[in-house]
């Protein structure tokens, strides 16, 4: 078994009684990672949960995946899914999000030419007008994302329902973003820099430089993504 296969059954994997462990927020058409990416950090300061895998899954969309390390119902799973956009993303038209406890395969081919991914967290905006990449992402560099992220446990998928089930609950997205920092996001892409050593952090600079045209920035997170997958 690969790497990537490994980890994605460490963390997605269906328990053995046919529990949902893999639950996925999808929200595009179109894509908006400034809305999701929101998202992403509350459930993190707000929830207390552990970070979810960030995947550009094609037809214009971003996806959330909470991995849930006993197991839950597809009921429960729909509802926790259920529960945060109603949270989190109040007015947005029911059509741009979907509720998934069976999760897709990823990476694949979504479309031709089109490939579903796992992408960084400070990769992930660069995608907003095209949520894919055109050529297979590096299984290697996608076992390295996985590696690195941990499953909800039973206290924390209780506390988070406490929190959820509160009422007279007011969205978090109404208020202003956090600007807490949160472990494993990067601080190598706010400090400026004029002169590159390493070929990375110059990827990174063009990647995050809002001066430069989208589809340079694009090509530097594809070319960032396949350095990762050679590593």
């Amino acid at each position: 078994m690969s790497r990537l296969a490994t980890e994605f059954q460490r963390l997605y994997a269906a328990g053995p009684s046919g529990e949902r462990r893999a639950l996925v927020l999808d929200v595009g058409r179109p894509s908006d990672w400034e809305l999701l990416g929101q998202v992403w950090r509350e459930v993190q300061l707000a929830l207390s949960l552990p970070a979810p895998a960030i995947a550009i899954a094609g037809e214009n969309s971003y996806q959330l995946w909470f991995s849930v390390e006993r197991g839950v119902t597809t009921a429960d799973g729909i509802a926790f899914l259920e529960a945060l956009s109603r949270r989190y993303l109040t007015g947005i038209a029911p059509t741009r999000v979907r509720c998934l406890t069976e999760p897709p395969a990823i990476p694949a081919e979504v479309k031709e030419g089109q490939w579903s991914a796992f992408v960084a967290p400070d990769l992930a905006p660069v995608f907003v007008e095209a949520t894919w990449l055109d050529i297979p992402p590096g299984a290697e560099g996608q076992a390295d994302l996985l590696k690195a992220l941990k499953s909800i446990s039973p206290q924390e998928w209780e506390a988070a329902g406490e929190l959820l089930r509160e009422k007279g609950e007011t969205p978090l997205l109404a208020t202003a973003p956090s600007q807490t920092p949160l472990a494993g996001l990067s601080t190598e892409v706010m400090a400026p820099s004029t002169a590159f050593t390493d070929p990375r952090a110059f990827l990174l600079h063009v990647m995050n430089d809002a001066t430069l045209p989208m589809a340079l920035r694009i090509e530097a997170a594809k070319a960032l993504i396949q350095e990762s997958g050679k590593s």
